[in-house]
């Protein structure tokens, strides 16, 4: 098999493991109501369920920091997915409340060994490339999202228990993404070890933290879109309850569409000028969600902030193995942490500051902490940089280099 061969199997298989994922995640969240009532969860002891599986997962991150200095990323990955969807399946399959208890724990243990090593071997293989390919994997997983969504829509629609809704993804998505496992590759191709440095010093995470800032902002902005756009699309902009469901959905369609575009714009203008851009176009739509005077406004708001926050958490990661190209793994690690941490923070922060002030000022603190990434767009890369490899073709402008040369 050729090099060039053997990258192109490998991007492609990455890329349905993102897509899988995406369908799992969806089908999970999507589905949270009709899991608490199958299982008798109260609407106090709802949330302790939900922090669990970031809380697990960050720790299972760090694991696989650790995890990944003996075996290579290609194996927990290979690994990790089907627990994965395994965990949903048993999400659908219990009757008790431990026994959900168990099967989301062992989901959010999967997940995080899931998401770290899926965006090790991303970040590999980009460096393997020689030119920005890691939007397309987060659009595959934003693709994922959509469906998986829809296919949750249609179980509740007619009115499925939750494992015959589940099921039929497990069947559908599972072998495939076992098989396809085998053409995984990292930066050297090798699956037994990691070819990284064993760690980062604490010099070292220091230069991290200004990417760990960014990511846990960006992640504050999207878990604000999807835990409180319907709400406040119809208690605050007047919405009916139908057209309230809309903003998630145009958000996620414009999350794929930014996405599946962005790597172009990386090659052309550089990772800076993309995540600034970015940037300010997912401020903007804060802004205007919080100014809007009517739902349609409302929605257009929802539809900046897809176009905006798509780039940021992709170029995020690929700047992370940029920065610390001999132990991008332990850097990835350490980055997914605050994905996590993101998650648990910007529900609650919204949710509290619109109880106690109002929801259109709430939508002003996620704008201001997603503008601090404008403070930090250089470590991003110098513009202009490229990765120097025979796979990068001529003219075209990669996603930089940090301060460490990478």
């Amino acid at each position: 098999m050729t090099d060039d061969l053997r990258l192109r199997r490998g991007r492609g298989a990455l890329g349905f493991s993102f897509f899988v994922q995406g369908v799992t995640f969806a089908l999970l969240v999507t589905r949270i109501p009709a899991i608490q009532d199958r299982y008798g969860i109260s609407d106090g002891l709802l949330p302790a369920f939900l922090a669990a599986v970031p809380v697990l997962a960050g720790a299972a991150s760090v694991a696989t920091e650790h995890l990944v200095r003996r075996v290579s990323p290609a194996v927990v990955l290979r690994w990790a997915q089907p627990v994965v969807l395994l965990a949903l399946l048993g999400v659908g399959a219990g009757s008790r409340m431990w026994h959900v208890a168990v099967a989301l724990g062992v989901f959010g243990l999967a997940v995080g060994a899931l998401d770290a090593s899926m965006n090790m071997l991303g970040v590999s293989l980009q460096r393997a490339y020689g030119r920005s390919i890691m939007l397309g994997f987060h659009a595959a997983y934003s693709l994922g999202g959509i469906l998986g969504a829809s296919a949750a829509w249609a179980g509740a629609h007619w009115h499925l228990e939750l494992f015959v809704s589940y099921l039929p993804a497990v069947l559908l998505l599972l072998p495939p993404a076992f098989v396809g496992s085998r053409f995984y590759v990292s930066e050297t191709g090798q699956e037994g070890g990691s070819a990284d440095a064993p760690g980062l010093g604490a010099g070292g995470f220091r230069m991290l933290l200004p990417l760990c800032l960014v990511m846990a902002c960006a992640y504050i902005g999207d878990s604000t879109v999807s835990n409180w756009s319907a709400k406040y699309l119809q208690d605050v902009l007047g919405s009916s309850e139908q057209l309230a469901t809309v903003p998630y959905n145009v958000y996620m369609v414009t999350t794929l569409i930014g996405r599946a575009v962005g790597d172009l714009g990386v090659r052309r203008f550089g990772a800076v000028a993309v995540v600034r851009a970015g940037t300010a176009v997912a401020a903007g739509g804060f802004g205007v969600v919080a100014a809007a005077p009517g739902a349609w406004t409302g929605m257009a708001g929802f539809t900046l902030l897809g176009l905006g926050l798509c780039v940021i958490v992709p170029q995020t990661f690929a700047a992370a193995g940029r920065l610390f190209p001999g132990s991008s793994d332990t850097a990835v690690a350490r980055l997914n942490i605050f994905n996590y941490v993101g998650f648990l923070v910007g529900s609650p922060l919204v949710g509290g500051l619109g109880d106690a002030w109002s929801y259109r000022g709430a939508m002003l603190v996620p704008m201001a902490l997603v503008l601090v990434t404008l403070l930090h767009a250089r470590s991003f890369g110098a513009d202009g940089a490229r990765y120097r490899v025979r796979h990068e073709p001529p003219r075209v402008v990669d996603v930089g280099r940090g301060s460490n040369g990478v």
